[in-house]
């Protein structure tokens, strides 16, 4: 699934190519992706300017004139791509909305497993907006710090690792980056939560923000499906420092054994056992 940074990139690619246009029509091929299209979705972008692109946690969204925001989810293989005007490729089977603009231009959003999602909020509303009401803080945000994520995590009894993956708790945060961030914080996957407090707790929330802001700077990371809105492929996967390289030598380490992999909640984790306590 794609994480914070390769919806962050998404989105900046979308605002470049994007804001400002007028979209014309939507043409939908089918009332539900993970779950049920509004009906009335359609009608309610049609003819509107598109305002800007922002994020919240792992979401998509497009501001319209007169107040609407369209909320897209990627899903684990969705991906919205832009053709400028006269490219467009013949209709693929699974190009399940097709964003059509007054200059020619169309961004599709192809979903082969259809756990993305489209919905509809107006702008005053999106903060209690079911999908957003229980999210926790952007990490990259500026009230997000040490003293902040401590807060957090005070008083949780569940390991590091599966507290970052809450999205009540971070926003955005998957698996990938939990596991950069917490080698470059050198804190234990294992380590209960309630005890990431001070110290610890500031160089995990830097470590969290370092890891997010080097992903983004280098379009994500792609695995399977994802691409940039621009089709281009992300290079992050190239700077992992552990993530999927179990056996493989710890980066800056003398520990002999190799990085280490484990599951929890169903996820690998991968970790050196003795720079990360």
């Amino acid at each position: 699934m794609p994480e914070l940074p390769e919806v962050e990139t998404v989105v900046r690619g979308l605002e470049r190519a994007l804001a400002g246009k007028r979209l014309a029509r939507l043409d939908l091929a089918r009332p539900d992706l993970r779950s049920a299209i509004p009906k009335d979705l359609a009608q309610r972008l049609a003819d509107r300017r598109v305002e800007r692109f922002t994020r919240r946690a792992k979401y998509i969204l497009m501001h319209v004139e007169g107040g609407g925001v369209l909320i897209a989810h990627l899903g684990m293989s969705g991906r919205l791509v832009i053709a400028p005007p006269g490219t467009a490729p013949p209709r693929d089977r699974h190009d399940h909305a097709i964003f059509h603009f007054d200059d020619g231009t169309e961004l599709r959003l192809n979903d082969a497993r259809r756990f993305g999602l489209l919905d509809y909020s107006e702008e005053q509303g999106l903060n209690e907006h079911p999908r957003f009401k229980h999210l926790g803080p952007e990490p990259l945000g500026n009230q997000f710090n040490g003293h902040a994520l401590a807060l957090l995590l005070k008083g949780k009894k569940t390991s590091v690792k599966a507290a970052l993956l809450d999205q009540r708790v971070v926003a955005g945060l998957g698996n990938i980056y939990a596991c950069e961030a917490m080698f470059g914080a050198g804190l234990s996957p294992r380590r209960l939560a309630g005890t990431v407090k001070a110290e610890r707790a500031e160089r995990l929330a830097i470590a969290i923000r370092d890891v997010l802001t080097r992903a983004i700077a280098a379009g994500g990371s792609s695995l399977r499906d994802y691409v940039q809105a621009s089709g281009e492929l992300g290079y992050f996967q190239h700077q992992w420092a552990v993530y999927g390289k179990e056996g493989e030598p710890c980066p800056g380490c003398d520990c002999g054994k190799g990085i280490k992999r484990i599951v929890q909640g169903g996820r690998s984790t991968f970790y050196c056992a003795k720079r990360q306590h």
